[in-house]
């Protein structure tokens, strides 16, 4: 079952918002972050659609909205800043209304703001990032938070995504205390599409990775 949600509100305003309600009998709530919106992100980007169908399958409801300006959602894009405020806004609204602790994943820029708002957070027992990006179209984004980022950690990662060469992501992400899985998937680019030499798609796989993981660490399977 979807709902849509009427009462979720950041500092700029409403945030328009899906709730996948996934069992009565779930331990954990999600939620998954759209990438950049002035790039086009939105809730129903594909790999965030498709991240939200992992955690459906493992019947644990799932949120996803979009971030300020983005759809009907109030307010205008903020270069990152009032963004990471969105998530924490969602993060209030799944303790309030689900009271349940969450795994919270995003794509790319939603990756980011993401993990900016929940390394630390108690609330957050686990953070997935998808396409995690060190600089993307002229923006260049920092990782100096990692080091508060004491819950279990999931990166998936293209193999060959420009935005997050390996070498360069494994040095970042040596500043994050453990646990930290860090999986790359062959012949993906950033969006988990596939390149020459291995065109088809790499969604499966990124699904796959995700699904693994919250099962062995979270769900005891």
């Amino acid at each position: 079952m979807i709902r849509t949600i009427e009462d979720l509100r950041g500092p700029a305003g409403r945030l328009e918002a899906v709730l996948n309600e996934g069992l009565d009998t779930s331990a954990y709530a999600a939620l998954v972050c759209h990438p950049h919106p002035p790039s086009g992100g939105t809730m129903h980007t594909r790999a965030v659609y498709q991240t939200m169908k992992v955690f459906e399958s493992l019947g644990i409801p799932t949120l996803r909205f979009n971030f300020r300006g983005v759809g009907v959602s109030e307010g205008t894009y903020d270069d990152g800043r009032g963004e990471v405020d969105d998530v924490r806004a969602a993060l209030e609204w799944i303790d309030r209304t689900l009271q349940l602790p969450i795994l919270l994943a995003g794509f790319s820029f939603g990756a980011n703001v993401s993990w900016r708002a929940g390394c630390g957070d108690s609330r957050v027992r686990g953070l997935i990032g998808l396409g995690m990006p060190l600089e993307a179209g002229g923006r260049n984004y920092s990782y100096e938070f990692v080091s508060k980022c004491t819950q279990p950690k999931l990166l998936v990662t293209g193999a060959e995504d420009a935005f997050a060469p390996r070498e360069r992501m494994e040095e970042v992400m040596r500043q994050a205390p453990p646990p930290i899985e860090m999986h790359w998937i062959a012949g993906a680019e950033h969006f988990f599409m596939g390149v020459p030499g291995s065109p088809a798609p790499k969604l499966p796989q990124m699904q796959e990775a995700v699904r693994t993981w919250v099962r062995s660490t979270f769900l005891g399977s």
